[in-house]
């Protein structure tokens, strides 16, 4: 079959493809994202930094959206709307999905921790948890403060409370 567009036709770049990953679901209300909103949950934005927490960036976000409700507006997609402005890094990983892969809420939290929370990551906390010790100069009390920070960096670790103490508690 013969391609019957012109020079320019040819050359001009291609439109498709560049719809938003993240779909909302249609809003039957009068619904309208503030500038307050906004800036509020980009007060703490995740920029996808080595030392920045995923799932603390996840809770802090559930935090400020599940203080808001609009009438007739499912919470999905409130938080749909909003995910995008929470995280800079959010931003480019979604953006890099195909239009065809289109994104609920679930899923993109999902999409998120994956890509900033390898198993890599998860299993080197594990072994850092595994090999915790007391510092010689440190007190219980910051010990104890030291290996809940290790289990609060891994919310997924799946060792026991029962696993956790023995951890602690080995000689």
């Amino acid at each position: 079959m013969a391609d019957n567009r012109t020079m320019a036709q040819l050359l001009q770049a291609p439109t498709e493809g560049y719809e938003d990953a993240i779909v909302i679901p249609e809003i039957n209300a009068n619904f309208e994202l503030k500038h307050g909103l906004i800036n509020l949950v980009q007060n703490k934005q995740f920029f996808g930094h080595d030392k920045e927490d995923p799932h603390a960036h996840i809770r802090y976000f559930n935090k400020i959206t599940s203080t808001m409700k609009f009438p007739n507006v499912p919470s999905t997609s409130e938080k749909l709307c909003l995910f995008p402005f929470s995280s800079r890094a959010a931003q480019f990983g979604l953006r890099n999905e195909p239009s065809s892969d289109r994104i609920n809420m679930m899923t993109c939290k999902s999409k998120f921790i994956n890509k900033f929370f390898p198993p890599s990551k998860t299993t080197n906390l594990r072994n850092e948890i595994t090999r915790f010790q007391q510092r010689f100069d440190e007190t219980f009390y910051e010990a104890w403060d030291r290996f809940n920070d290790l289990l609060r960096a891994c919310p997924h670790h799946g060792f026991s409370e029962l696993h956790q103490l023995d951890t602690f508690y080995k000689p």
